[in-house]
Parts: C-alpha cells; structure tokens; sequence
C-alpha cells in the first residue's frame, strides 16, 4: 500500500496539526492561563491559516497530478481524513489487509472533509478521478448530482449481496436516478449513518435541584425547560451561560440539519413521494413560517449565544463544552466522543437524550445522513474498486471501521447494530443512539428523494433565511417566501 497524505509532506503537517487541535480543544480543557476557549480560537485561527494557503487551487496540484498518473493497475483510494487517528488507522488496516488477500496495490490519499469533495471535482474534470472515493460532505455536495448526471458507477452487484442487512431507509439513501440511463440503482455504498442527537450537562441541572428524569418529553415542555434553566443558574452565579447551544449560522452545515429536524417536528413535508416541490401548497409555507419564528424567538429572547449566527461546524461543540452553553444538539456523536478519555465527563456529566414528541404529540421521525463510498464510472479500475468495496462491506470488516470512530457514527448494516458496544446500557451516548436509530422512527434527508434538493444545502438556503431575519431584520413570513422563491428556480433548473 502506497500511503498518500493530501497536497505534500506541508499539508500531512497540516492535517497532522488539525488532529492535534481536535486532540487539545476537545480534550484538553485543563490549559492554565488562557481561557479553554480563547485558547481554542486561538488554535482555531492557527488551522485556518495553514489550511489557507492550501484550500484555495482551483487547477490540480502537483500532487493530485501525480495521483491522477499513477500507473493504471494501482487502485488510487481518497478517504476523508478522520477526526480521531483511529479512524485513519482502520482504513489503513483494511486496505493492507485486502492487498494481502488480492495482491493489488492500493494508493491510500487523505484529505480535510472540507477539500475533499473540491478537489475530487478538479480530478473528474480532468478525467482522472480516484478509483474510489469516501467523503461525507459528498452525500449532499456531490453524489446525487454526479449519479444524476451519469458520472457514478452502478455498484449493485457490491450491494445485492448484503442488501438483507440494511434498514429499507439505508438502501433508499442509494438508491438514486441517472437521467441519462433512465433508471434509479445503487450509485454509492452505505458506510455508517448518524442522526442529530441532543447532549446536555446533567451536573449543571442537578446544580439548581434537577435531574434527566425532570427533563419533560412533550415538545414545548422540552424546549421551555432549557430557558427555565438558563434563567435559574444565571440566578445562582453562572452568569455567561445560554441555555441552548443552536448553530444558526449559513457558514456551518449543522443549521440545515438542525432546521430539517424542526420541519420535520412541524410535519413540514417539502417533497411528495414522487420527490416534486410542494411548496405552493399554503399549509407547507406557513409550516415553514412556523418553523422559522419558533427557532429565532429562542435567539432574539437570548437563551442562544449571540455569536450562534456566526458559528461554523464546530462552534456548538466548543460552546457546549467550554460550558458556555448547557445544551446542543449535534448531527454526529462527536461531542461525547471527544470526552471519552475522561470517564467522569462522559458517564456522569454529559448527557445525551432523545428529541421529544413533535409539537401534535406524535413520536419524532429522525433524519438520517447515510455517509457513503462511490466509484466513478470513468475510472480506471472500476471493477477493482467494487471488488474492494465489497470486501469493506462484510460486516466484521466494516464493523472495525465505524468502531474506531468511538461511537461518533452509527453502524448501517442491522447484525452490526446488535453488538454489545452498541447497545450497553452503561454507555449513555451510544445506547441513546441505538434506541433512536434502530427502534425510532426514521427517513433520510429530501436529496435521495430528488437530487435538486442538494443544491438547498449546497446554497444554505435555510442558513440564509435565519440571516435576513436575526441580522436584516425581515419578516418570517418574507424570509419564507424569498426560500420558496430560490428554491422553485433550483427545482426548474435541474428539469
């Protein structure tokens, strides 16, 4: 195996150093002298500046060039770059593995979840792109408009075989149209899945005489809870903390899942089975009226910080974390999976709890991100890179994988789901996920449905409208109507 890290031996130093800024502002809340969070900016700008120099090419460079030439019976891999090394080393495992069991050679690449999906683009419109790729902002970002277009090769026959393994809402995640064959199929390998969770400090409640069993299930007894608390410790002396860490912001993709799940609690549905636009229907835009003023009444009544309008990715999990706010939701485990080292924290301190009923008392219907590999229909080993996929797709491999993570994904395939490190009561973050997840109610996110629909993230269009109302100062109502607007034209664009 040929080990590649992204865009020279500088940037393995980058991605060596964002691992360590994970490492520190995730772990290390113990620095003396500096705030943890000042100290987390710090390191923040510090990423940021390498990552500059870096993140901006528009042409391939003289690595991905050389990736891009690599001789042709060499199976070239792009892999997102893990939060943890474990994740990285699992890979690594695997693929060494599968070329002691097939005798090919494999060119392992890693890259930053936020170049990757770019500079697979670069590679593909120069006509050389990896054999296999795996990229989690590439659910939405890319593969339902490369399988759209025709750029993705059919892996059924990787599928078909485990397909009994999967949940029908994992399958329905892959399963995508190509217009230029007229036919929906698999176009991508499911990998993990997550869902967003709600993580909370129980030690911060039980300071002003609460505990989980206090936290009501009803939507706005739920909701009201966390501002009642926010007013309640600000009383006893915690006077910086907010009682909801809600990334609002059009910078970090957590607002569109965060503000998916809200419509969904509205029973807001956008798309009909067909996956055609509804919203001139008046009862889908008031549902999203709705959705919009519920959301920023918590913001301008200041129980969200006033910097939640600017928050990227990881902004909420530095906020909840440096206990600046005593709840957030999450779209990964990440959060707990960050304090796993420290067993006081993420047994008794850190709480994760499921959402509560929607607003009409029905159970919450979960939505979920289905992270997957896909393999280019130009490329140079595609039978090769189905052959790999489908030795990573045997439970016992993938398993190892998603297990590296710590419990931040969630497995895809049901036998997996079953493992004791699963479904241990004694875990509170883990278990909570497996009850949401395997016994919930569930649907994935509006793009399997209709790849059109991808372009409402790509464009954080939902991020947009929390913007012109909490910053502009326009109406719910305008904000809604100028989405529906941008919306309908991306819809006919892709006709």
């Amino acid at each position: 195996m040929v080990l590649q890290a992204s865009n020279s031996d500088i940037l393995e130093g980058q991605s060596r150093f964002q691992r360590k800024f994970w490492r520190l502002a995730l772990w290390g809340r113990r620095l003396t002298g500096l705030s943890w969070m000042r100290t987390s900016a710090t390191l923040v700008l510090s990423v940021t500046l390498v990552s500059c120099n870096f993140g901006s090419q528009t042409q391939l460079s003289s690595e991905e060039k050389s990736d891009a030439n690599a001789e042709s019976d060499v199976l070239t891999i792009w892999w997102d770059q893990g939060y943890l090394l474990e994740e990285d080393e699992a890979i690594r495992e695997i693929v060494r593995n599968w070329e002691q069991e097939t005798g090919i050679e494999v060119r392992l690449s890693f890259e930053t979840e936020d170049e990757l999906p770019a500079k697979a683009e670069r590679a593909l419109a120069g006509g050389n792109p990896p054999d296999v790729l795996f990229s989690t902002r590439a659910e939405y970002e890319l593969i339902p408009r490369l399988a759209w277009e025709g750029k993705l090769a059919d892996v059924s026959e990787v599928l078909e075989p485990v397909a009994n393994l999967y949940d029908e809402a994992i399958l329905q995640a892959v399963s995508l149209f190509d217009r230029t064959q007229n036919q929906r199929s698999y176009y991508a390998v499911p990998i993990y899945q997550t869902t967003i969770y709600f993580h909370y400090w129980s030690d911060l409640i039980g300071q002003i005489g609460r505990n989980p069993s206090d936290i009501p299930r009803d939507w706005d007894g739920f909701w009201q809870f966390w501002q009642t608390a926010q007013d309640e410790l600000r009383s006893a002396g915690e006077s910086e903390i907010y009682g909801l860490g809600l990334t609002l912001s059009p910078k970090s993709s957590d607002t569109y899942h965060l503000f998916e799940q809200v419509l969904e609690a509205y029973n807001v549905e956008l798309l009909d089975d067909v996956g055609q636009l509804q919203v001139d229907d008046p009862q889908v835009r008031q549902g999203i009226i709705d959705s919009l003023t519920w959301i920023t009444q918590l913001y301008e009544r200041e129980y969200v910080p006033p910097g939640a309008t600017e928050w990227l990715n990881p902004d909420n999990n530095f906020n909840l974390l440096n206990r600046a706010a005593l709840s957030s939701p999450n779209p990964t485990l990440s959060i707990p999976a960050a304090q796993r080292q420290d067993e006081e924290v993420y047994f008794q301190k850190l709480q994760t709890v499921e959402f509560p009923a929607k607003p009409n008392g029905d159970p919450m219907r979960y939505l979920v991100s289905v992270r997957q590999a896909i393999v280019f229909e130009n490329s140079k080993n595609a039978e090769k890179a189905k052959e790999f996929l489908s030795y990573l797709v045997q439970p016992e491999v993938l398993d190892n994988y998603v297990k590296a993570a710590l419990g931040r994904q969630f497995p895809v395939m049901k036998p997996s789901q079953e493992d004791p490190f699963w479904t241990d009561p004694k875990d509170p973050h883990i278990s909570t996920a497996t009850k949401m997840l395997s016994d919930g109610l569930t649907r994935p996110f509006y793009h399997t449905q209709n790849p059109a629909y991808s372009q409402v993230l790509s464009e954080h269009l939902w991020g947009n409208a929390l913007e012109r109302i909490l910053l502009e100062g326009v109406s719910p109502e305008t904000a809604t109507d100028e989405a529906i607007d941008r919306m309908k034209q991306i819809f006919e664009e892709w006709e």
